[in-house]
């Protein structure tokens, strides 16, 4: 049996009080390094860990049906539910899955905001209370009329599966799908009008830790430092279907996946251009950002970034090895940047804020085409101004094609 710690002191002597401050101090100061690293730990864990349970914090009050017989979900106002044009409603590990209109207010309750259901996926809203809300409102492409072949994509851990939306004018155009962090394929759904009306193909595509995919051995994202693999095999894929043209649109942390591809991958001269919608251009403006909205201290968010980034944190995160966020900094390396890339980014974004998007088409107005939206949410663009998205898609998309039929 241990001995007891006191068991093992000198006989007592009187401390002096000097002595006793310091180590009273000390104490304090070790209690508070071990509070910091353990939330700089907890918030590096989040980054990089997919969620597995997501319930979601968009509040029910009550779901009405009006004189038409319409169904209206009345929800706490807030910043996400009165967010501009229409969304999905999901409850916990997807089990309700409920299109939504856009908000609208209710007369003499300026802290309830409606939107009208437009169609059930699955599950209903009896019971529940709260769930999340997303702006990929479509669950397949014949949600939207179009239709779609069931393909897999040969990726490193087993096969992705993916959709194929076959183009009529320009076929051999292949736009490749890279969804956002916590998203998955069908987040890129609501381009399918934008890239129909050009008449390209498009490749809805999963990757490593999606849900959908198999998952990489750590169970982790790379925030695009791992994942480009994946799309890389997704180029391959499509050069081996007929594509002749191959266009990356990536959604948010699906952006710095694409500019890694663009970069890094063997298959790089086969990548056209880019076409990003609120990108992760500098993941380290993201991750202070968030810090900042999680009033996280900024020497915490720091540390968490080490964490991240440096080998030691690896027992921390769970990673199989670090993220390099240098690499991942486009505004620090604009210069190589080496593809003609549309970037679509709100102002109004409070997720992945669009300063580096500005910074970046600043730097490199020569092959960055920028297309700046306001009132949107993280990603919401297509959701709030659909006819200047798809506007902003299109002009890219024809200006590419010509180049590539001159050349």
């Amino acid at each position: 049996m241990a001995r007891n710690i006191v068991d093992t002191l000198e006989p007592r002597k009187t401390i002096p009080a000097t002595l006793f401050g310091i180590g009273l101090g000390l104490g304090a100061g070790s209690l508070v390094a071990a509070s910091v690293s353990a939330l700089a730990g907890y918030f590096a864990r989040r980054v990089v860990t997919p969620e597995e349970r997501r319930t979601g914090n968009s509040m029910i009050r009550e779901v009405v049906t009006d004189h038409e017989g319409k169904l209206w979900v009345h929800f706490a106002k807030d910043a996400e539910t009165n967010q501009p044009g229409p969304c999905i409603f999901l409850t916990e590990f997807d089990a309700c899955s409920i299109r939504l209109s856009s908000p609208v207010e209710v007369p003499g309750k300026p802290k309830i905001v409606a939107r009208k259901i437009e169609h059930v996926y699955r599950g209903s809203l009896e019971g529940v209370r709260r769930g999340y809300l997303s702006g990929a409102v479509y669950e397949h492409p014949a949600d939207l009329g179009f239709v779609a072949e069931d393909v897999a994509i040969p990726l490193e851990n087993g096969d992705g599966p993916a959709w194929l939306v076959r183009g009529t004018t320009h076929e051999n155009v292949w736009v490749i799908g890279v969804h956002g962090r916590g998203a998955r394929r069908n987040e890129s759904i609501r381009a399918l009008p934008a890239l129909a009306a050009v008449g390209v193909s498009t490749l809805l595509m999963s990757y490593r830790n999606d849900g959908i995919a198999p998952n990489a051995a750590d169970g982790r994202y790379g925030l695009g430092d791992t994942e480009w693999h994946d799309v890389q095999s997704a180029v391959q894929f499509a050069k081996e279907h007929g594509a002749q043209q191959i266009i990356l649109l990536g959604w948010s942390m699906g952006g710095a996946i694409s500019l890694q591809t663009a970069d890094r991958s063997e298959l790089a001269a086969d990548i056209d251009s880019l076409m990003l919608v609120g990108p992760v251009i500098n993941w380290v403006d993201v991750l202070s950002h968030q810090a900042r909205t999680n009033r996280i201290p900024q020497s915490v968010g720091r540390f968490g970034q080490w964490l991240l980034s440096n080998k030691a944190g690896r027992w921390v995160t769970g990673q199989a090895a670090p993220v390099n966020l240098k690499r991942l900094n486009w505004v620090e390396r604009a210069s190589e940047l080496k593809h003609p890339t549309l970037i679509m980014h709100s102002r109004d974004d409070e997720f992945v804020p669009n300063g580096p998007s500005l910074k970046l088409a600043a730097l490199r107005p020569d092959l960055v085409t920028l297309r700046t939206f306001t009132k949107a949410g993280h990603t919401r663009e297509p959701n709030v101004d659909p006819q200047g998205f798809e506007q902003a898609v299109t002009n890219f998309l024809s200006k590419r094609i010509v180049i590539r039929s001159e050349a």
